[in-house]
């Protein structure tokens, strides 16, 4: 009994010390707990984009990034946005250092989570406002369009627009192109947060504000009937007749090889491919494509310049009998460029269309010198830096007008703009990503291509050196594809189109609208504190 009691005593005598430490551990996990929701919320986002069709999470990873920011400090802000970021980024980038190691992609996430960190930053001001949701979707789609753009031309990659091509709110592409798709979508998630919030409200008090609970309700529900509305839009009917269109992808030697060999063994792929094709077609086993689309890069030996390149082109353009598209890297007046070559099977080359959005630091070096001067390897494995085309490609190909976006050009709202007002009845998008292997990233320029295609009404095919090569309708559908790292064609009959969507007239002005939108929402929040503190000074 004695022991007992001691130990009843000793246990009331820690207590009073365990308390205020459990309280201490409490509150280090509170201040924790933030951070940690902005980490997975982001990663969350990542887990919404292809090759998952899990759209739908966008909107509980941006409700989750909402009831973490709101109320809290703009340098919170800052942090939280930061997180947020690295979670969404981190795995979304990975395969850009696939072939060259883990630095050029950390470096990449770092800068571009700066630009999520200041939308972070930019959501916390705003969302002391009325109708916060709105005004902080805005404030999303400007740090979008100034990732877009800067630095070195910017890199729009992970737009939410582009995690959206299985999703209801894919219509708005048409509406108003990636902005107000994206804007949507994170509208949406902001808006199932304030729903959620005001639901918890009501449990604990019994009354919500009429005006808050309407901009809760009508965040959420709005995107959702703007998107169902905006279901005529999306069409793939014919409106100028209908092509055929054979797409070939002919592989990539997987090692083994050196350069120059590796070279001309990937234009022997392609245009053996092709030449299977053509006895495909003349045995009836497949109609007759009224031309031919090759990928990116599907002769890197220029054939202008090499006889032999020139007649393995020609040779293949022969067999098959129809215009081809040639992916070349082309040296011109002692400049380098990466070019679609179209080649007549008369005529041979009749017309060239010369990529205008070079990669930074894959096409071409920025600060070559210092990087030189700081490592020689890393000058070394880009020698030549490409230049830049100053024209829209559009092909015309048997009567039909084919505008050419090459690969990383897909990712940019103007280029694939700039071919459709040229003229374009349906875009082709030759791509090389052989070098990433079979990592993720064919399957996120896939589904720019298919969001795209609805952007514009237009049909768009993606020949990749390696795969996954693919027909898209107008709908944003894909009707065959190929699998990775295998020889194959595609032949399709697919409608051409003319007419402009909305988003197609208006171009850069529903981004524009909603940066402006978003510097309005910022202006009057900082206002309105400047007010608040003054008003307190007195």
């Amino acid at each position: 009994m004695t022991v007992t009691a001691t130990s009843v005593g000793e246990s009331d005598q820690l207590e009073p010390r365990i308390a205020p430490e459990a309280r201490a551990w409490a509150r280090r996990l509170g201040r924790l707990l933030p951070a940690v929701a902005a980490a997975l919320s982001g990663l969350l986002l990542y887990v919404s984009f292809p090759p998952r069709t899990l759209w739908w999470l966008a909107l509980p990873a941006f409700a989750i990034f909402g009831w973490v920011l709101r109320g809290r400090g703009w340098k919170a802000g800052l942090g939280l946005g930061y997180l947020f970021g690295l979670g969404f980024l981190l795995p979304l980038l990975v395969w850009t250092g696939v072939e060259v190691g883990p630095g050029p992609w950390l470096a990449l996430v770092a800068i571009e989570a700066i630009f999520v960190a200041l939308v972070g930053a930019g959501v916390t001001v705003v969302s002391k406002l009325p109708g916060w949701p709105v005004w902080a979707a805005a404030v999303w789609i400007a740090g979008e369009a100034a990732r877009a753009r800067v630095p070195f031309e910017g890199f729009p990659w992970g737009k939410i627009a582009f995690g959206q091509a299985d999703g209801v709110f894919l219509p708005l592409a048409a509406v108003g192109g990636t902005p107000v798709l994206g804007f949507a979508v994170v509208l949406c998630g902001f808006g199932l947060y304030e729903v959620v919030r005001l639901a918890v409200v009501w449990r604990r008090t019994g009354t919500v504000r009429r005006t808050a609970a309407a901009v809760g309700l009508l965040s959420l529900a709005v995107p959702v009937v703007a998107a169902v509305a905006a279901r005529p839009l999306v069409s793939d009917k014919a409106e100028d007749g209908s092509v055929t269109v054979g797409v070939v992808q002919g592989n990539v030697p997987r090692a083994g090889l050196d350069f120059n060999s590796q070279r001309r063994a990937v234009l022997d792929y392609h245009a053996r491919e092709t030449e299977r094709l053509a006895a495909e077609v003349k045995a009836g086993k497949v109609a007759r494509p009224d031309f031919v689309l090759w990928p990116e890069n599907s002769s890197d030996i220029d054939p202008f310049a090499n006889p032999d390149a020139r007649a393995v082109i020609d040779q293949a353009a022969k067999a098959v009998g129809v215009p081809i598209s040639v992916g070349g890297v082309v040296e011109r007046d002692g400049k380098l460029y990466n070019e679609q070559i179209l080649w007549d099977p008369a005529k041979g080359p009749v017309d060239t269309y010369d990529k205008r959005q070079i990669q930074p630091f894959g096409e071409y070096l920025p600060f070559r010198s210092l990087i030189g001067a700081i490592n020689s390897n890393w000058t070394s494995m880009q020698r030549q830096d490409f230049s830049r085309g100053t024209k829209p490609g559009v092909f015309t190909m048997d009567g039909a007008k084919v505008g050419l976006v090459t690969c990383y050009e897909a990712a940019f709202d103007w280029t694939v703009r700039s071919e459709v007002t040229d003229g374009a009845q349906m875009i082709s998008v030759p791509s090389n990503n052989a070098t990433f292997d079979r990592s993720e990233m064919t399957y996120q320029q896939l589904a720019m291509s298919r969001v795209r295609a609805v952007e514009h009404s237009r049909t768009v095919t993606v020949p990749v050196t390696s795969g996954v090569s693919a027909i898209i309708m107008p709908d944003g559908k894909i009707t065959q594809k190929t699998g990775m790292f295998v020889a194959d064609s595609l032949v399709q009959k697919v409608p051409l189109r003319s007419s402009q969507t909305p988003a197609t007239q208006l171009g850069i002005l529903p981004e524009i609208a909603l940066v402006l939108v978003a510097a309005g929402g910022l202006g009057w929040a900082v206002g309105a504190g400047m007010r608040g503190r003054r008003a307190g000074d007195v």
